[in-house]
């Protein structure tokens, strides 16, 4: 039960996942405190509106924190003194991290170890951090039982998550510290990452763009809605003090546990949005693995939920925010245009 001098910390908080959760809390009545570096590895400006729509809405200010900086990171924990955190920023995106190796390590290693730092010194109740799917690698043993294998991974990102989990279990062994790593599943939805295949096909065929499409589409995904991954996050960091197992660190999948081809899901798109997809097949790319499928027995059993959202309703719920969104950025940039500045001011 929450008591009303709890705070909790969200980290990443300007991101797809970090927004959404930050929301939530502060909707169940917890004192927040956000924070992002609100890098340009994707729009800024994104990131602003959903600090603008999603936190601003609670009264949640979303500071600038850069994580890789110890001494931002030491005055955060010391000013916040949380009682609860939930670490969502990284550096996101498996196939960016073979051109900039260097930001993985900063921003998902180097910044989690100050984070975990700031927990061993202030000590709070529960650490809940991002893990991915990816760590499975590219393994064919499915679906994906936490218990599996994951020392085999196929990109620097997957490698960063995992080594994610290996500090944070240290960390909980050595001092005594409750973190949980929750292995995200292809997350989409409202709000999401520009650079995600879902958000790149719709921006695309509704331009009657052609869409590229790795390995002939036959990739298959565990797609999960956010709404579900939000759910699944807050019943984690408020749940029992200990996992299946009794100890202080487990990880845990969050997946709809109902995995798609890339093809059936541009074919699930094409129907959604009333487009029809124009393809430009490419091969395999490097960092790729050839299917994401959770196992969720974990997470059901320990805090009694799974994801259910349908793909068609949740890429309905996709659609809708993606056109109004849409339209709203054509209005502004617009404006900005009329006024002699912005990307369609003349020259």
């Amino acid at each position: 039960m929450k008591r009303d001098d709890e705070t909790v910390l969200v980290t990443g908080a300007a991101g797809f996942i970090g927004s959404h959760v930050a929301a939530r809390l502060a909707a169940m009545g917890w004192r927040v405190a956000a924070c992002d570096n609100f890098n340009d590895y994707y729009s800024p400006r994104l990131k602003a509106d959903r600090v603008e729509a999603l936190l601003r809405l609670h009264g949640i200010a979303c500071e600038r924190v850069e994580l890789s900086d110890r001494a931002q990171v030491d005055e955060l924990f010391h000013r916040t003194r949380p009682s609860h955190v939930v670490h969502l920023a990284a550096q996101a995106g498996v196939r960016h991290s073979l051109e900039n190796p260097a930001a993985y390590i900063e921003s998902n290693l180097v910044a989690f170890s100050h984070v975990l730092e700031g927990c061993r010194r202030w000590c709070p109740r529960h650490l809940v951090y991002a893990s991915s799917s990816s760590v499975y690698g590219a393994s064919h043993d499915v679906p994906f039982r936490e218990d599996h294998m994951t020392d085999q991974p196929v990109s620097l990102y997957a490698a960063t998550k995992k080594s994610n989990e290996l500090l944070a279990y240290c960390y909980s062994h050595l001092f005594g510290l409750r973190m949980t790593g929750l292995r995200f599943f292809t997350v989409y939805g409202p709000w999401g990452r520009p650079d995600m295949a879902y958000f790149n096909f719709t921006r695309k065929m509704l331009k009657r763009e052609p869409i590229p499409v790795f390995a002939q589409g036959l990739l298959s995904r565990d797609f999960t809605y956010i709404d579900d991954i939000v759910e699944g996050v807050v019943r984690v960091l408020t749940g029992p003090p200990a996992d299946v197992e009794g100890a202080a660190h487990t990880v845990l999948n969050i997946g709809s546990h109902q995995p798609v081809q890339v093809i059936d899901f541009i074919a699930k798109l094409e129907k959604v949005l009333g487009v029809k997809a124009e393809l430009e097949f490419l091969p395999m790319q490097p960092g790729d693995v050839p299917a994401t499928y959770a196992d969720t027995s974990r997470l059901q059993q320990m805090v009694g939920f799974t994801p259910s959202t349908s793909l068609e309703e949740g890429l309905t719920r996709f659609r809708d925010w993606f056109v109004e969104w849409s339209n709203l950025q054509f209005d502004v940039e617009t404006r900005l245009a009329a006024k002699g500045c912005g990307p369609h001011a003349s020259a």
